[in-house]
C-alpha cells in the first residue's frame, strides 16, 4: 500500500484521544450506543437482509453488462493507475522498467521498526535497495508474461521482512502493498539480486512478488486464459477447490471473491477429475506452475456447495449489500495482508464479483476519471457536504483520506455504511469521545464519525464515486 492510505490509521488511532474540540451532531447526540460500543448499531442491522428489504427496487439493475463494459474500458483508457498489458510493445526498454521499480522501491523517508520493536538499522535498508539491482535492467528486453498460480503477495522491496512505523504496531507492515489472486496476468520486467522475485506489472499495481508464485508463459497462452469463456466467478468471500493428493498444486486453493476462472464445460459428465467425479462441483481450469517455472494448465474442481456463479453477478443494489455482507466480521488486512484485505480491497472485490473493475488503493480510486464521481476535495461549505451526503444511494463510495466506506442504505435520514476498518471514534451525548477498535468489516453510520480534533467524516469526505448512471 502507498504511505498515504496509511494516513487513516494514525488519524484514527489519534481521534479517540484528541477529538475534545469537535460538536456532536444531532443524530450522534440521539443515536443508542448499546453494549459493544459501535454507535446506532443494532444486532438486527448486521444482516444483509435488513438492509436489502428496505430498498424499494432491491433487484432492479443498476448498470447491465454493456453499461459495465463500457465503464471498464474508460477506467483502462483514462485511468493512469491502470495498466493495460496487452498493449505493452513487444520490448521493453531500460527507462521505463526503471521508472517502475524506481517509483516502487524507494528509500524510505519514515523510521521503520521490525517486530521486536527495533529500528530498522540503515544498512538492512541499503541490502534492501541493493536487491533490487536497478544497475542490471538491460537497455532492452523481451516483454514476457505470466498467470498467478496461487493467492501472492506483491512487496515494495524484494524481501518478506515486515517493518512498520512505530513499535508495537505490528498490523501495517509497510513493505505489503497488496495482493494478486490465481489467475490474475503479469508482465515480468526485472529479477531480483538473489533470483527469488520478479517486478512485476499487473493490470492495477506494479511491485515485487516471489517467483515460486508465478507460471511464465507467452503472451497467447496467458491472455487466451484471462479471455477465456465460459467462466465462473467467485461470489463468497472465498472459495476452496477440492482436496485432491493427485494434484497438490491446486488442491484446496484459495480463490477470492471476483475471482474469474474457465469452466471446462464440455469436460465429459463421467470423466473423473484428480480422482473424483465431477457431478457434484464445477470442472474449471487453473494455471499451473511446472518443475522448470513454465506455465501449465490443470482441470480442477469448485464444488457446488461453494459460492461460485457462472459468469458475473448482475449489478443490482441487493447483490452490493449482499456481497459486502459475506466479508462482515473478516479481519482487517493491510494491504490483503493476513489473508484478508483492506478498505479498497474490500470495495473492489464487491465490485469486482458484479464485474466491475476499481483501480487498487483508496486515491486512485477517489481521484478515477473513469467514474461517476461527486468531487468535494475543495468543498468548504458545510451545507454543500450534508446536501452530497443526503443524495447517497446504496452501493455509493464515500472516501476520506486514505480510507473508503460502502453506502448500504438510510435509517431516519442517517446514512449506514460497511467498511473495513481499524476502527471508528465519535462523541456522545455527554461531550465525551469513545473509540471503538473494530480491525474488520464493520457497519456503522456515518455522520457520527469523527476524523480528527475539529472535524468529522464528512468534514473529510474529498469525494463520493457513483458505480450507477
Amino acid at each position: 500500500m502507498r504511505l498515504h492510505d496509511i494516513a487513516i490509521t494514525v488519524v484514527a488511532a489519534l481521534a479517540g484521544l484528541a477529538a475534545a474540540c469537535a460538536s456532536p451532531s444531532a443524530s450522534a447526540r440521539d443515536m443508542p450506543v448499546p453494549p459493544h460500543a459501535v454507535i446506532g448499531v443494532e444486532e438486527s442491522q448486521l444482516n444483509a437482509d435488513y438492509w436489502i428489504q428496505r430498498q424499494p427496487h432491491a433487484d432492479r439493475i443498476v448498470l447491465d453488462s454493456t453499461a459495465i463494459a463500457a465503464q471498464n474500458a474508460r477506467l483502462t483508457a483514462t485511468d493512469p493507475s491502470v495498466h493495460e498489458l496487452q498493449a505493452l510493445p513487444a520490448t521493453l526498454d531500460r527507462t521505463q522498467v526503471q521508472a517502475w521499480v524506481e517509483s516502487m522501491s524507494a528509500r524510505p523517508d519514515v523510521e521503520l521498526f521490525d517486530e521486536r520493536g527495533e529500528p530498522v538499522p540503515s544498512a538492512a535498508i541499503d541490502d534492501w535497495l541493493a536487491s533490487t539491482q536497478i544497475e542490471a535492467i538491460p537497455s532492452e528486453q523481451a516483454t514476457r508474461y505470466g498467470l498467478v498460480t496461487r493467492r501472492v503477495d506483491l512487496r515494495t522491496f524484494p524481501t518478506r521482512q515486515r517493518v512498520f512505523d512505530a513499535r508495537g504496531e505490528t498490523d501495517i507492515d509497510r513493505f505489503q502493498e497488496s495482493g494478486l489472486f490465481p489467475g490474475s496476468p503479469v508482465a515480468i520486467v526485472h529479477e531480483s539480486r538473489d533470483g527469488k522475485w520478479w517486478f512485476v506489472v499487473s493490470p492495477l499495481y506494479t511491485a515485487w512478488v516471489e517467483k515460486d508464485g508465478i507460471a511464465q508463459g507467452s503472451a497467447e497462452q496467458v491472455f487466451g486464459y484471462v479471455g477465456k469463456a465460459p467462466y465462473v466467478v467467485v461470489t463468497g468471500a472465498s472459495a476452496l477447490t477440492v482436496f485432491t493428493p493427485e494434484q497438490p498444486a491446486v488442491s484446496q486453493l484459495q480463490l477470492d471473491m471476483g475471482t474469474r476462472v474457465p469452466l471446462l464445460d464440455r469436460w465429459p459428465a463421467d470423466r473423473p477429475v484428480n480422482g473424483q467425479h465431477p457431478y457434484t462441483a464445477h470442472v474449471i481450469e487453473l494455471p499451473l506452475r511446472n518443475a522448470d517455472g513454465s506455465l501449465g494448465f490443470t482441470p480442477a474442481l469448485l464444488p457446488r456447495n461453494e459460492d461460485a456463479t457462472v459468469g458475473y453477478l448482475p449489478l443490482t443494489r441487493a447483490n452490493v449489500i449482499r456481497q459486502g455482507f459475506k466479508f462482515l466480521g473478516e479481519r482487517y488486512g493491510w494491504g490483503h495482508s493476513y489473508n484478508a484485505r483492506d478498505c479498497s480491497g474490500f470495495v473492489s472485490e464487491i465490485y469486482r464479483s458484479v464485474g466491475v473493475q476499481l483501480p487498487r488503493n483508496t486515491r486512485d480510486q477517489a481521484t478515477s476519471p473513469a467514474l461517476n464521481r461527486v468531487d468535494l476535495d475543495d468543498v468548504e461549505d458545510r451545507g454543500r457536504r450534508m446536501a452530497a451526503v443526503r443524495e447517497l444511494q446504496v452501493g455509493d463510495l464515500v472516501y476520506i483520506p486514505g480510507h473508503v466506506m460502502m453506502v448500504i442504505g438510510e435509517i431516519a435520514g442517517e446514512p449506514y455504511v460497511i467498511h473495513d476498518t481499524t476502527g471508528i471514534s465519535y462523541r456522545g451525548a455527554d461531550g465525551s469521545v469513545t473509540r471503538a477498535k473494530l480491525n474488520g468489516v464493520s457497519v456503522s453510520p456515518l455522520t457520527p464519525l469523527l476524523f480528527d480534533d475539529s472535524q468529522d467524516y464528512v468534514d473529510r469526505i474529498t469525494s463520493i464515486q457513483r458505480i450507477r448512471p
